[in-house]
């Protein structure tokens, strides 16, 4: 049975002469959305106000269930929808994303937000480069002994500089938990040498304070199950994108924490009720590391 040419859901027209309807359901990457016709098309122009003002709904991409369809990161479109409700954008506090966020702004060809999202040049930067440019010139002034002691005395100068602006950063280094949990499972068949199958590992989770996940994890933590959580609060519904441990204990050892602690529970299952079928173990797992 062929889709009709309007959306599902609101038969109603957005006004007399659009062929949408008022209210649309979007999939964005896997991430469904409900929205006004008019917020859609608030930036005229833009690649959203094309699709749904220019085209009509027989042109745009479905889904199975009849929604439009848009290949893009569904985390991010929040983001993309509340700038188009009122053209203001408000980011949560520790927002790592930005350059992403920029480069959907790009794609949705909103030239104004792209704009806001793009990085400053500051003017520490043009100040720094001008007295950059300055200290040749005051040693060229200098001459004989009295110019290269003074030049060696700034040289110690810069160094002992150097060193002070790079221990903040090293003692910056917040101490705290991390913990990293999983739940596997593995079958033992009737011939334990020759039948048992290695952990599956289906999730990692990652339990602890916000921005120390963030620190240590960066790109590699999925945050879609718990996003705006302020860096100074903890969550424990984060989790990583891939499977293997050892990678996570690796990104935990680079930055200075070690293992600490580690429980372990697990239940037998039969596979049918003949106990003489292979069994099936479910175990979850955790290790506490800790950075002093």
């Amino acid at each position: 049975m062929a889709l009709a040419d309007t959306e599902r859901a609101v038969p109603n027209c957005a006004d007399s002469g659009s062929p949408f309807s008022e209210i649309i359901e979007l999939n964005v990457g896997g991430q469904v959305y409900v929205t006004r016709h008019k917020t859609l098309i608030a930036v005229p122009d833009s690649l959203l106000w094309n699709m749904f003002s220019k085209k009509s709904p027989k042109d745009l991409a479905r889904d199975s269930k009849g929604r439009f369809f848009l290949d893009r990161d569904g985390f991010l479109f929040r983001y993309i929808l509340d700038y188009l409700r009122d053209l203001n954008l408000v980011l949560p506090d520790y927002f790592p994303e930005k350059s992403r966020l920029q480069r959907e702004a790009d794609f949705f060809q909103l030239r104004d937000l792209a704009k806001q999202l793009s990085p400053r040049v500051s003017k520490d930067n043009s100040i720094g480069e001008e007295i950059g440019h300055s200290d040749p010139e005051d040693g060229a002034q200098q001459s004989g002994p009295s110019g290269a002691a003074a030049a060696a005395a700034e040289t110690l100068r810069a160094v002992s500089v150097a060193g002070a602006t790079r221990s903040p950063s090293l003692d910056s280094r917040k101490s705290g938990y991390i913990t990293i949990g999983y739940r596997g499972s593995y079958t033992i068949g009737r011939d334990i040498q020759t039948d048992a199958k290695f952990r599956r590992v289906a999730r990692i989770t990652v339990c602890g304070k916000t921005a120390l996940a963030k620190e240590v994890f960066g790109d590699t933590l999925n945050e879609s199950r718990d996003p705006d959580r302020p860096p100074e609060r903890y969550t424990s519904r984060y989790y990583l994108k891939y499977n293997f441990l050892e990678q996570a204990f690796d990104k935990l050892t680079e930055v200075g924490f070690h293992m600490v602690a580690c429980s372990s529970t697990g239940t037998c299952a039969y596979t049918s009720n003949d106990p003489n079928e292979d069994k099936i173990w479910t175990s979850y797992t955790e290790y506490v590391f800790c950075r002093d």
